[in-house]
């Protein structure tokens, strides 16, 4: 590990020793992180959190970076969002409680089982829980990826559209999103989201797709508020885990050193390429980062005693975990960089660049 021995059950984390290659290796995973946020859509933590804890640092240390991490970005991301009227704040404010009793459940059995089980256990939880949520998302937008090819629309009274009918009060409606739903379902909404930030630093993994399938609200709105919602849930998130002395503001600054450029980048990528691509892209590097936690779930059981395992299938299985993470980072990337130059090369971003200074003046 990068600092100091294991910690056993019960023992606290320290924090790690700080080398230039170490802070430069953050860096490198905060500028992958954010291209995909910003090219994608979505936080980035996905595949930050794992790409932290295969450099050693201690999978709640990696979730209470993240989740700082997101509250910095959110702040800047809600304003912006809030701009261009994209954000119901009347929906965030009645999300607003369980959201914070989400992030709190989540920050006390992360902490928990810390102290219970010990890093092992810790990360094995962690990685479970990101194996399950990555692993049904992908498999989720995989399917509409196929839908499209086939040329297969989506048909109405959805789940959304049958969840909306369903009378289940009180019921409340919300302006901006231009919706009217049971708050209750709200109140889950929210509390599902907080839950799944404080556990593994993604919430908006769950918050965005449960806000526009579940609840009916259009997918720009549905982003923005939860922006909204992750400034709060930021906030709690990384002011628990700082009580706890898991937060480590040097690996934040790593984080946000990378993270500005390639937010930058994925943001100008996302004019210049076609929403299937983007599509196609994230699907496959969220699939390939749930089947490298997968593959550490032996490993975390085997560190635990629950699993008996030679060292050498422990450390291949480990390797072979890092490489695939590793390479769904940089070949994501990659792709994403790649056509951003063929787009360049074709006049497009500046032609882009063009068309909205030209819509901002109009």
């Amino acid at each position: 590990m990068a600092g100091g021995a294991m910690p056993t059950a019960g023992e606290a984390i320290t924090f790690l020793t700080m080398t230039p290659p170490f802070a430069i290796k953050l860096a490198a995973i905060g500028f992958v992180g954010g291209l995909l946020s910003g090219f994608l859509g979505s936080g980035g933590a996905f595949i930050m959190t794992p790409a932290m804890m295969s450099l050693g640092v201690p999978g709640i240390m990696a979730v209470a970076a993240n989740i700082t991490h997101k509250f910095g970005k959110a702040i800047v991301g809600s304003k912006k969002h809030g701009e261009f009227g994209n954000v119901d704040r009347k929906m965030g404010i009645v999300m607003f409680i369980a959201l914070l009793a989400g992030v709190q459940v989540a920050v006390t059995m992360n902490s928990g089982v810390l102290h219970k089980l010990g890093q092992a256990g810790s990360n094995l939880y962690i990685s479970v829980l990101f194996v399950v949520m990555l692993t049904g998302v992908s498999l989720f937008m995989a399917r509409d990826i196929s839908n499209i090819k086939k040329g297969i629309k989506p048909k109405g009274g959805g789940l959304a559209e049958k969840i909306k009918n369903i009378n289940l009060p009180p019921m409340v409606y919300f302006k901006v999103a231009n919706v009217r739903t049971s708050v209750w379902l709200a109140l889950a909404v929210g509390f599902a989201t907080g839950f799944l930030a404080g556990s593994i630093g993604v919430g908006g993994f769950i918050g965005v797709p449960a806000m526009i399938y579940i609840l009916g609200v259009p997918t720009y709105v549905a982003a923005g508020t939860e922006l909204f919602l992750a400034v709060f849930s930021g906030m709690q998130g990384a002011f628990m885990y700082a009580l706890y002395g898991y937060v480590d503001l040097r690996i934040v600054l790593c984080l946000y050193l990378g993270s500005l450029l390639g937010l930058t980048l994925g943001a100008i990528g996302t004019r210049v390429v076609r929403g299937f691509q983007i599509k196609i892209v994230m699907t496959s590097v969220i699939a390939v980062v749930a089947i490298s936690r997968v593959l550490m779930v032996p490993v975390y059981l085997n560190d635990l005693g629950s699993l008996s395992m030679a060292k050498a299938m422990h450390d291949n299985l480990t390797l072979a975990s890092n490489l695939i993470l590793y390479a769904s980072g940089l070949v994501g990337s990659g792709i994403i960089l790649s056509w951003m130059l063929k787009a360049y090369r074709r006049g497009s971003i500046v032609k882009g660049q063009v068309a909205e200074s030209k819509a901002s003046a109009s």
